[in-house]
């Protein structure tokens, strides 16, 4: 799968995508460390990536703007990234990448939320 990961995102976050096999694309190596977050879901739809990120607005500004581009939200703490990262492998196991570019997924420790972006 291919992702586009928001500046927000652990390094080790990074790593662990990488090392499951994906194509994890840190906002930095497009230049976009300091893009707003409408450009971000932006870059992500044009690319055909999922955005990854630990920024909760894009919970609303992802149905507002309509554009299409899936977004993974990681509620994660430093004392939490074994748990989140155990729940995103299982996510990303359990649903294609058009499922998730489509979606707007919420992952926590022990648990998702999985919503789909009707309209895309």
């Amino acid at each position: 799968m291919k992702f586009l990961l928001d500046q927000d995102v652990y390094a080790s976050t990074a790593r662990f995508l990488a090392g499951l096999g994906h194509d994890a694309l840190p906002v930095a190596r497009l230049n976009l460390s300091r893009a707003s977050d409408l450009d971000l879901l932006r870059a992500a739809r044009d690319q055909r990536r999922i955005l990854v990120t630990r920024d909760r607005d894009f919970g609303g500004l992802i149905f507002v703007s309509e554009l299409g581009a899936g977004v993974i939200y990681l509620r994660i703490l430093p004392a939490t990234q074994n748990a989140v990262r155990h729940e995103l492998s299982r996510v990303l196991n359990e649903h294609s990448e058009e499922e998730l570019r489509r979606a707007f997924v919420v992952i926590e420790p022990g648990r998702h939320r999985f919503r789909n972006l009707m309209k895309f």
